[in-house]
């Protein structure tokens, strides 16, 4: 099973990313390794069944993989990310597993670093295009992949993964947007442009997918109002790209709710 590639939290998105000052590097050490470990499980939570052991993470990085922290100046590590190289229909790609971040580190711009570094690892392999998944009820994780970093919504997929050991998914399945996002440079400049512009464009086929805009507190508060919210959406969204919409960008709506953005055409 696969974890999101953003790290769950019920803080607000809206709060402004505060500078810190931290290293990203490889994970090399057993001390890394195990300390990656700990993270996923604090993430995820302790009976989570699906933690990467430390050989797996040595294991991918040593053939091409990526493994990646970053640390504070005392040597903490504070984020990860995990991700596996492969090959699909004979080019070279990427597949990033996991990404997690401390709670009390989030919104310092931790995970878009980690990020940033992995497309530059990858693009040392020869891969065009690192794919992850999301959950579409996550507003936070919306506006990081599509307006942040640029990404493509390829697909959605219902219950990817099946029941998860994870507390963070409780009560709502694991429906995911898997997304593309290109490792060249200029394909990632020319998908923010293609992209704001949608957004700035009042098109009448313009459609809306509204969420909430904290799914975990309502999974706290309110689990029967969760579900409902994962019923709409997974809908809307299984109609929306039947009928040839792909998804422009992501809007925040207050403290209330956020809405993708879809127009017809292509990502």
């Amino acid at each position: 099973m696969k974890l999101d590639a953003t790290t769950p939290s019920g803080r607000s998105r809206g709060n402004r990313e505060r500078q810190a000052a931290f290293e990203v590097r490889p994970l090399e050490s057993q001390a890394d390794l195990q300390a990656c470990v700990a993270l996923q499980r604090r993430t995820w939570g302790e009976d989570f069944a699906d933690v990467v052991p430390p050989s797996i993470l040595k294991i991918t990085a040593r053939i091409g993989g990526v493994v990646l922290g970053a640390f504070d100046s005392a040597g903490t590590l504070l984020g990860f990310v995990f991700g596996l190289t492969g090959v699909e229909r004979r080019s070279i790609v990427h597949w990033s597993h996991m990404l997690g971040v401390v709670p009390e580190a989030q919104n310092q711009g931790i995970g878009r670093s980690l990020k940033q570094q992995q497309r530059i690892t990858v693009a040392r392999s020869g891969a065009k295009t690192i794919y992850w998944t999301f959950d579409p009820l996550v507003a936070r994780n919306a506006h990081l992949n599509l307006n942040v970093l640029g990404v493509r919504a390829a697909d959605y997929v219902t219950n990817m993964y099946g029941e998860s050991t994870s507390p963070v998914h409780r009560g709502i399945g694991t429906d995911r947007l898997i997304v593309a996002w290109p490792v060249d440079d200029i394909a990632v400049a020319a998908r923010r442009r293609e992209m704001a512009k949608a957004q700035g464009t009042a098109a009448p086929e313009l459609m809306r997918i509204e969420i909430p805009a904290d799914i975990a507190s309502l999974q706290r508060s309110d689990m029967a109002a969760a579900r409902e919210w994962r019923e709409k959406t997974r809908a809307a969204f299984q109609q929306a790209f039947a009928k040839g919409y792909v998804v422009q960008g992501f809007e925040s709506q207050g403290l209330s709710t956020g809405s993708y953005l879809l127009a017809p055409g292509r990502g």
